[in-house]
């Protein structure tokens, strides 16, 4: 069985195809092992961790595909792609509550977005000073 999923956070998208296998984590066709920052590379197998099961890992394999946005914005949205992944392929209820109580990002993408800068300062809503005199 093949599951297709996705994950977002800022203007990272990743897509994950969970498939039976013998546990290899793959992220843009490298393994997950070799993802640098370490941080980043944590982030990532969060989803296995939670639920500190050997044989959920073991049972499948994951291709990852990554596209824009910053190291770690690209490792929220791989982290939710592969935990939705697990929880499809599995079909388990409980795996889908651990997932929730832990951190519901793991489930459900970030829409929160940086606000674009206007005009008359130097960001979104800061504005330049201005003295008379």
């Amino acid at each position: 069985m093949v599951t297709n999923t996705s994950g977002k956070k800022k203007t990272a998208i990743a897509r994950a195809t969970v498939r039976d296998g013998s546990g290899k984590v793959r992220i843009n066709s490298r393994p997950v092992e070799l993802v640098e920052p370490e941080p980043a590379q944590l982030k990532l197998l969060e989803p296995f961790r939670v639920v500190d099961d050997d044989e959920l890992r073991e049972d499948v394999d994951i291709d990852v595909s990554i596209e824009g946005g910053g190291i770690m914005g690209q490792a929220d949205a791989a982290r939710t792609a592969i935990a939705r992944g697990l929880v499809q392929h599995t079909n388990d209820a409980e795996l889908r509550d651990a997932y929730m109580e832990f951190d519901r990002s793991l489930l459900v993408n970030d829409v929160r977005q940086s606000e674009a800068k206007k005009w008359g300062g130097p960001g979104a809503r800061a504005r330049y000073q201005k003295s008379y005199r």
